[in-house]
């Protein structure tokens, strides 16, 4: 019951931003699960394109885009690391927010492989700092870009 105060003591905007939010996230963890990697972004790439330029940086969405992914992700099973930097990453695409994906691996002291992913715009870390990023090696991913004819494609 208090989180449905919680919920309904939103705004109208907040509100929309976190169903759209939890959708996208189960969307993504379904896409997750069923898809390779970059048959998902590929698919991704198609959905967030920018609805409007971007006139200047506006923090203000960027950290509400970041407490919708991290509160929507409580409701969405396995919605880990991954799920939330794609997520973050389609929601600020849209609104033409420079962003990249990053994911990184680390090894433990005990030799146990890691992974981590994260979402980095204008040289800072959105979502997904955090802990010791410092440990954590990027591993270069693949871009997702268009042609001339609106075809996508990943490019090294």
């Amino acid at each position: 019951m208090k989180r449905l105060r919680k919920f309904l003591h939103l705004t109208s905007a907040e509100r929309c931003l976190l169903i759209n939010t939890a959708l996208l996230l189960g969307a993504i963890r379904l896409g997750l699960w069923l898809l390779p990697l970059h048959t998902l972004r590929r698919l991704l790439a198609r959905v967030s394109q920018p609805t409007a330029k971007l006139q200047e940086a506006d923090q203000a969405f960027v950290d509400k885009v970041v407490w919708a992914v991290t509160v929507a992700s409580h409701y969405v099973p396995g919605a880990r690391c991954l799920a939330q930097a794609l997520a973050t990453q389609v929601l600020l695409e849209r609104r033409g927010y420079p962003n990249q994906l990053r994911i990184g691996v680390a090894r433990s002291k005990g030799g146990q492989m890691s992974a981590h992913a994260w979402v980095e715009s204008q040289g800072q870390v959105v979502i997904g700092g955090s802990g010791n990023m410092a440990l954590y090696i990027p591993v270069p991913l693949q871009e997702v870009e268009s042609d001339a004819n609106g075809r996508w494609y990943l490019f090294s």
